[in-house]
């Protein structure tokens, strides 16, 4: 068990937050064990062929047989929602002892997986490259595997973080943890870890709680050490939807949505037209084009500049997207 001792303060400090470095490695877990998530198996059959560049040997050899990770590359967030890179120069400022540390104390009590073991035996310098290889590995990693689905999994992270506000409202610290997993339990001031490796307590002592909603984590995820300020990552709600497939694009959407005379004028602007030329091809009075021009550009779905004597009108970056999304 690893318990947190919440005073007023702390749980008045106690704030969420995003970390795509988190989920980066906790994701890790997913593709070395397989059966550790169902829901994940989409995910893991579309990114093991993706990896061919990379070292999956010392990419691997960061989870432990245990599941545990690594501290210093789960550092504390710093602000709502960083980046992954802010957070990776974070990690990358690691000293060599705690690299050597948070490494040791993650896989004990078993032995350093080879692909560790030899460079943390030299001098620090040696430490310190291995460290710096370890994040260069994870920011390709990061690219080839959850950037480019980061924007749904935020969705779901957000949306997780909207209902435990609304618990916190309702019900207080009590209702906050109720229903995150069945190993947290709330007692008297303290919540409870159950079912951890280690046992220690941590009394935050005014540094507040630190909660990271997650997609990868599979169960509560505190800090291995007892030293590093209060987090505690959680499973996400909503996860299960994740890797639904999309429904395809409803050819009628964009009409439905705009009506039919918005909606031509909208596909024709993919470049600069004047009103006269956009009446001529519609077969319709420039009056009734302007009308139209009107209401889309007050909407934000169309832009306008000046050519001499005539304005030109052109499709928004909004415009474009609304306009794929409807085709």
């Amino acid at each position: 068990m690893i318990s947190f001792e919440l005073d007023v303060e702390d749980l008045a400090d106690t704030r969420f937050a995003l970390s795509p470095l988190h989920e980066a490695v906790f994701s890790l877990r997913v593709l070395q064990d397989p059966g550790l998530s169902a829901l994940h198996l989409p995910w893991r059959r579309s990114v093991l062929g993706r990896l061919g560049g990379l070292d999956t040997g010392l990419l691997m050899s960061l989870v432990a047989r245990r599941r545990t990770l690594p501290d210093f590359l789960t550092p504390a967030a710093g602000g709502f929602a960083p980046t992954f890179e802010e957070e990776l120069s974070v990690a990358r400022r690691a000293s060599a002892a705690e690299v050597r540390h948070d490494l040791t104390l993650a896989h004990a009590p078993d032995a350093l997986p080879e692909a560790l073991r030899d460079a943390l035996a030299e001098e620090d310098a040696t430490v310190l490259g291995l460290r710096d290889a370890i994040c260069e590995l994870l920011r390709r990693y990061w690219m080839v595997a959850i950037e480019p689905l980061w924007p749904r999994m935020r969705l779901v992270l957000e949306a997780d973080m909207t209902y435990r506000a609304r618990q916190l409202a309702l019900g207080g610290a009590r209702s906050l943890f109720a229903d995150m997993h069945p190993d947290l339990r709330w007692e008297g001031g303290v919540l409870h870890v159950d079912r951890m490796i280690s046992h220690h307590r941590v009394a935050p002592s005014g540094r507040g709680l630190l909660l990271l909603p997650s997609v990868f984590a599979h169960k509560p995820a505190p800090p291995v050490s007892p030293d590093v300020p209060p987090r505690l990552v959680y499973p996400s709600r909503g996860v299960a939807t994740l890797w639904d497939t999309p429904p395809a694009p409803d050819p009628n959407a964009l009409t439905t949505l705009l009506g039919a005379p918005r909606a031509r004028l909208l596909v024709l602007l993919e470049e600069p037209l004047p009103t006269v030329e956009l009446a001529r091809r519609l077969r319709v009075t420039p009056s009734a084009v302007s009308q139209q021009l009107r209401v889309l550009h007050a909407t934000g779905l169309v832009a306008r500049a000046r050519d001499g004597r005539q304005v030109l009108y052109r499709r928004s970056a909004l415009g474009d997207q609304l306009v794929a999304g409807g085709s």
